[in-house]
């Protein structure tokens, strides 16, 4: 007999329906096999099956058992298709139709028929809605995580045995509910905030200028001035997620197995900081079978690059393309593979090995040559693609035994960014274009015509400062976003004027 159920397996940062095949045929010698490019995990789950079979007193027909997973050229990975193989296996031995047709049905099972959590979950779900399923049965703590796709039922599962039974019609289980607005509410909530950051007005401005056009910011200056504190605290004057966002940004982390199962869906936005040692497929994404780098784990958040002439040149490199196109390609020979990408870059770095050159307090111990060497790990090319570059200098006395808060709260902040975000909005509307840091050239000119006084600014800083021709579109978007979040609706002059002190930094530096 034949038996039919549905699964579904990961590729990239999505899913794809799989259909489970059993057929059992008589033969002297008990076997399993498991075809349709199974991984290690997927042929080892025979002797898991087993066991958890006899465990819940299900029977187990001698003979052959074949087990396909279709469609036969999609690699299967991982423990998932545990627990719709051990039905399928049980219903063809009991020569019994299991009525699943509208099920998608996943899990990982212990020895003792025990359901485990797997991951992707989030994918999973939504696949199977695209595919018209009506119902999913998820391991019990994935259940809160699939219950976030709204139209369709999930059954949380706790046993082998407990889902025969309910497919049989034998046992009743209540379809998991879940108040998503009010979960999602609850939990946007961050354990930082930017009144804990004395000092530094003028980066708290660049950083708030930074989150209102979606721009990336460099921070320099020597240890110990806050940088790392600053960039902590990025993500909590940025706009609140919408709940397709946090959809989103939750599918790509329950993928990579990172999803905290104790909240189901990430409704804070995403601050990612590697360590400098990490691998080009680390930053990026990539591997034997490919999944998401940093990059795309910040998806809709920050990423924090610390002492980034620490990371390895190449690996800096690599990160042209996602700071582009907001999307990251993995091609291999079976085919390519993109994910998601789009992130605030903020980085961080001290002016020279030792970290005081130029300090007025500290002598800096590093020699020329040593200086020159540590710059030229950065290149000019990702340099053009970080917008506003600020000088982060050390905090005053004064600042640090106040007694007062560091001033205004990230909740103040955030709002004045959402106004210029909204402002954004209305503008690209219908036009291609999200926030200022993503305007086309086209759109430049459109939205950021200068006045005679601002184009003479903006003509003496390109002749003085030797700006590239993206440096310069990247004033002007850095200007429109200034002028945003003082309500104007053209370029001032005082606003072209703060872009390029935002773009001197890196001239001053680095040449």
């Amino acid at each position: 007999m034949i038996t039919r159920l549905f699964s579904a397996a990961l590729r990239g940062v999505d899913a794809q329906e799989v259909e489970v095949e059993v057929n059992v045929r008589g033969a002297e010698k008990p076997q399993v096999i498991i075809v349709g490019l199974p991984d290690a995990a997927v042929r080892e789950s025979s002797q898991r099956v087993i066991s958890a079979i006899s465990v819940s007193a299900l029977r187990l027909a001698e003979g052959i058992k074949t087990v396909n997973l279709a469609p036969a050229d999609l690699k299967k990975e991982g423990p998932s298709f545990d627990l719709p193989i051990a039905l399928a296996m049980a219903s063809a031995s009991e020569d019994v139709i299991l009525p699943a047709d509208d099920c998608c049905i996943v899990g990982e099972l212990a020895l003792d028929g025990e359901v485990r959590p797997v991951k992707g979950v989030l994918a999973i779900a939504l696949e199977a809605k695209i595919r018209g399923r009506l119902r999913v049965l998820v391991p019990e703590a994935n259940a809160a995580e699939a219950a976030i796709v709204e139209g369709i039922q999930v059954f949380a599962i706790r046993s082998l045995y407990q889902a025969w039974k309910f497919l049989r019609g034998e046992e009743e289980i209540a379809p998991f509910t879940l108040n998503r607005r009010a979960f999602f509410e609850a939990h946007r909530r961050y354990e930082v905030d930017f009144d804990e950051v004395k000092g530094q007005h003028h980066v708290k401005r660049a950083l708030e200028i930074a989150a209102a056009g979606n721009h990336n910011l460099l921070m320099v200056g020597p240890p110990g001035t806050g940088k790392s504190m600053l960039a902590k605290r990025m993500a909590t004057i940025m706009p609140d997620m919408s709940e397709d966002e946090a959809i989103e940004t939750t599918k790509i982390h329950s993928i990579t197995g990172m999803l905290d199962p104790k909240r189901a869906m990430l409704s804070t936005r995403p601050f990612r900081s590697p360590h400098h040692t990490i691998s080009d497929a680390g930053l990026l994404g990539g591997g034997t079978n490919p999944g998401p780098g940093e990059v795309s784990l910040a998806h809709n958040g920050v990423l924090f690059l610390d002492e980034l002439p620490e990371f390895r040149r190449s690996t800096l490199e690599v990160m042209r393309q996602p700071l582009e196109d907001g999307t990251v390609t993995i091609s291999r020979a079976a085919g390519s593979l993109t994910f998601p990408a789009r992130f605030v870059l903020v980085c961080a770095l001290n002016p020279c090995p030792c970290g005081f050159y130029g300090d007025l307090r500290r002598a800096c111990r590093c020699s020329s040559r040593q200086i020159e060497s540590y710059r030229q790990r950065i290149s000019g090319p990702l340099l053009d693609r970080i917008d506003l570059h600020v000088d982060v200098p050390l905090v005053e006395y004064k600042d640090l035994a106040s007694e007062s808060t560091g001033g205004t709260p990230s909740s103040v902040i955030r709002e004045r960014v959402s106004e210029a975000r909204a402002i954004q909005q209305r503008r690209f509307k219908g036009k291609g274009g999200a926030t200022n840091s993503v305007m086309s050239p086209r759109l430049v000119r459109d939205h950021c015509k200068l006045d005679s006084t601002g184009a003479g600014y903006m003509e003496h800083a390109m002749e003085q400062m030797n700006f590239s021709a993206r440096a310069h579109d990247r004033i002007l978007k850095v200007a429109r976003t200034i002028a945003d979040l003082g309500g104007s609706d053209i370029v001032r002059p005082d606003d072209v004027l703060e872009a390029i002190q935002y773009r001197s930094l890196d001239r001053k530096l680095f040449n």
